[in-house]
């Protein structure tokens, strides 16, 4: 006989975590249901497996929402950050990732991780810059840093 069981955990050779499978009914008596692994699918369990991947699909949409306001508004930031140089214009240290996050934390309030600030190198003199920053997968906004002489 088969019975209808939805999975609690992932279960190797049987499926992920949310779906609904036919097992054997001694593999659901005696091995998935007594270890937690699963749960007799029926219509209660189904209706709140529906519930919860609509609600995490709703906070995936908010979440992405988010992130695009976020993004125009960083685009339209122009973040200058003074530095100072020694006489042949090379910057004494550089700017970095974290530089450009507390810049932005302090003059924009806009707080941002510096893992998520995509620098190819390290910036090591005056100018202005095209700087990604990557807010939420697929969504990158461009920054421009301009470093300035703090004279």
């Amino acid at each position: 006989m088969k019975m209808k069981v939805l999975l609690k955990e992932d279960v190797r050779g049987q499926g992920k975590k949310g779906d609904i499978i036919d097992v054997s009914d001694g593999y659901a008596r005696n091995f998935l249901l007594p270890r937690n692994l699963a749960v007799i699918a029926d219509a209660k369990a189904i209706n709140e497996i529906k519930t919860k991947k609509e609600s995490e699909l709703h906070k995936i949409v908010v979440e992405k929402q988010n992130a695009k306001i976020l993004g125009d508004r960083l685009s339209a930031v122009t973040l200058k950050i003074p530095a100072q140089a020694g006489p042949d214009g090379k910057l004494y240290g550089s700017i970095t990732s974290t530089n450009i996050a507390e810049a932005l934390k302090s003059k924009e309030n806009i707080d941002i991780d510096k893992r998520k600030i995509i620098l190819e190198e390290h910036i090591k003199s005056f100018g202005t810059y095209m700087v990604d920053i990557k807010i939420y997968p697929e969504i990158t906004a461009k920054i421009t840093i301009v470093v300035t002489d703090n004279k």
